[in-house]
């Protein structure tokens, strides 16, 4: 059974960081292309930050510069570092993987005050 479990969302002030880790279990981690996207209220869910089997990446152009993704292939766990946030970064972030279908976390909320 797969499971994708976010963490390390919160409250935070503009221009602070925040960590987000995703655990993933039940497929073969290493093979998955796994991202992270984000939902804000009234809105449509969209791609924040990508990383393929051979770490490659890929950043949405409004978190270029500011968020990092990167994964740890020993631990099964999937990070998105995000540094100088912003008020329009609130939203609930959502781990993906991608392995012959798109498997989703269950989200974690982040919150920017300004």
């Amino acid at each position: 059974q797969v499971q994708l479990v976010e963490s390390g969302g919160g409250l935070v002030q503009a221009g602070g960081s925040l960590r987000l880790s995703c655990v993933a279990s039940g497929f073969t981690f290493s093979n998955a292309v796994m991202s992270w996207y984000r939902q804000a209220p009234g809105k449509e869910r969209e791609l924040v930050a990508g990383i393929n089997a051979i770490g490659g990446t890929e950043d949405a152009a409004s978190v270029k510069g500011r968020f990092t993704i990167s994964r740890d292939n020993a631990k099964n766990t999937v990070y998105l570092q995000m540094n100088s946030l912003k008020s329009e970064d609130t939203a609930v972030y959502y781990c993906n993987a991608f392995l012959l279908r798109n498997y989703w976390g269950q989200g974690t909320q982040v919150t920017v005050s300004s």
